[in-house]
C-alpha cells in the first residue's frame, strides 16, 4: 500500500504555483499526494492531478476562539485523511496543523519560509507568536528553514531543538522552466517587481525611487507584478495603486499566471523588501532567467545576491540608495548586465535548484517513516 502525504498550505493558489513540483516528484517516487488548502480558482487544477481537501483557515485573523476551531478543523481533516505524514507551510498551518497532527500521532516536516511583518516590530503579538511557535515545532519530526537568519533566531531563543532543523536554499527554483529568454529591444530600460503588494515589500521606497530616475531619463519604465488589496492590515490599497499609475510613475501589471513570460521583457528585477523574507521566489526565477537583480541587504533577500557580480544590493528603507544602484543599472553597458545575468544563473544551478529541495524532502520522509 502506498504512503501518503500531505501537503498544507493556506490557499491553493501557492499550492499550485510553489508546491506542485513537490508533489509531483513525490508522486514519481511512489506516495500518494493530497493538498490540505482553502478552495479557489486554483482548486480545480490541483484536483486534475492530486488528491484535494478544502479547508478554512483565516490566514490573517488573531481571534484566540477562531484559532482553537482551526486546530479543530485541522483535526477532522487529518483524521479522516490518514496520511502517514503531513507538510506544512505558512504560519498558521506550522502551528495548528502541527498541534492536531500530534493529537492524533502523525509525523511532521515545517517549512518555516520567513517571518513576515510578525517579526519586525517586537510587540505582544509577537511575544504570543513566539509562545505558540516554541508549543508547537517541540512537536514536529523536523523543521526548515529558508534562511540563516531565520534558523538563527528560533535555535537562539530555543523556540525550535537545533537537531531537527535544517536550511533549504528557499523553495528552490525550477531550473529548466526558468530558462535565459531573449529580450526584445525596443529602447525602453524597464524595472519590475513581482510580490504581493504590501507596503513592507519596500513599494513605496520603489515608486519614490522611480520618481528620481524619471528626471534624469527617459524611457525607463517601472513596473509591479502581483496581487492587490491582499487581506494584510500592510496592504497597499487600489485606490492608491490608481494613483500612483495615474500620475505616470509605475505601471501596474496585475497578476499573472504565466511571470516567466513578464521577467523575460524586463531588464533589472528589483525586490526592495523590508518584510522578513524567507528567500524571495521572484528572485530565484529572475536570477535563473539571467535578470541582474537590485534588491536590499535583508535577511533572505542577500541570499540570492552576490554585491556587484549578479546585482546589487541597498539600504533598507532607502529610496535615494536605491534609485542610485538603479542608475548604475541603466548606465552600465548591456554587455555588462548580460554577464551579471549569467553570474546569477550559474549562482542559481549551483545553490538553488529544486532538486536540491526535493532531495532534502526525499531524504527525511523516508528517515521519518523509517
Amino acid at each position: 500500500m502506498k504512503k501518503k502525504i500531505a501537503i498544507v498550505v493556506n490557499n491553493s493558489w501557492y499550492a499550485w504555483n510553489m508546491r506542485a513540483n513537490l508533489g509531483f516528484a513525490f508522486q514519481k517516487e511512489g506516495y500518494e499526494v493530497v493538498f490540505i488548502s482553502p478552495c479557489d480558482a486554483y482548486s480545480e487544477k490541483i484536483k486534475e492531478h492530486f488528491f484535494y481537501e478544502d479547508i478554512n483557515i483565516n490566514s490573517k485573523g488573531t481571534n484566540p476562539f477562531e484559532d482553537l476551531k482551526t486546530i479543530y478543523n485541522f483535526y477532522k481533516i487529518y483524521k479522516e485523511v490518514k496520511a502517514d505524514i503531513i507538510l506544512h507551510y505558512n504560519i498558521k498551518p506550522n502551528i495548528y496543523g502541527t498541534i492536531a497532527a500530534s493529537m492524533l500521532n502523525i509525523p511532521t516536516i515545517n517549512n518555516i519560509a520567513g517571518l513576515g511583518t510578525l517579526f519586525i516590530k517586537q510587540n505582544f503579538i509577537t511575544k504570543i507568536a513566539k509562545w505558540l511557535y516554541k508549543f508547537s515545532q517541540k512537536r514536529a519530526s523536523k523543521v526548515f528553514f529558508q534562511n540563516n537568519d531565520d534558523f538563527k533566531i528560533f535555535v537562539d531563543e530555543k523556540l525550535v531543538e537545533k537537531n531537527k532543523c535544517d536550511i533549504l536554499p528557499g523553495s528552490g527554483v525550477d531550473i529548466n522552466k526558468f530558462m535565459p529568454i531573449e529580450k526584445d529591444e525596443d529602447g525602453i530600460f524597464r524595472f519590475l517587481i513581482v510580490s504581493r503588494m504590501l507596503w513592507a515589500k519596500g513599494i513605496e521606497e520603489y515608486v519614490e525611487a522611480a520618481k528620481i530616475i524619471n528626471k534624469k531619463y527617459n524611457n525607463i519604465e517601472f513596473q509591479l507584478l502581483g496581487h492587490l488589496d491582499v487581506d494584510s492590515p500592510t496592504a497597499i490599497s487600489k485606490e492608491q495603486m490608481d494613483i500612483w499609475v495615474n500620475e505616470g510613475i509605475v505601471n501596474y501589471l496585475g497578476i499573472s499566471d504565466n511571470v516567466k513570460y513578464e521577467i523575460s521583457k524586463v531588464d533589472c528585477m528589483v525586490l526592495p523588501s523590508y518584510y522578513r523574507e524567507g528567500t524571495p521566489r521572484s528572485l530565484l526565477e529572475s536570477a535563473s532567467m539571467e535578470k541582474p537583480i537590485i534588491t536590499t541587504d535583508n535577511v533572505g533577500c542577500r541570499d540570492v545576491v552576490d554585491d556587484g557580480i549578479n546585482g546589487y544590493l541597498c539600504e533598507i528603507k532607502n529610496a535615494k540608495d536605491l534609485a542610485s544602484k538603479m542608475e548604475m543599472m541603466i548606465s552600465m553597458t548591456s554587455d555588462k548586465r548580460k554577464d551579471m545575468g549569467k553570474s546569477g544563473r550559474k549562482k542559481i544551478v549551483k545553490e538553488f535548484d529544486e532538486k536540491i529541495v526535493i532531495k532534502k524532502y526525499l531524504q527525511s520522509i523516508k528517515e521519518i517513516l523509517n
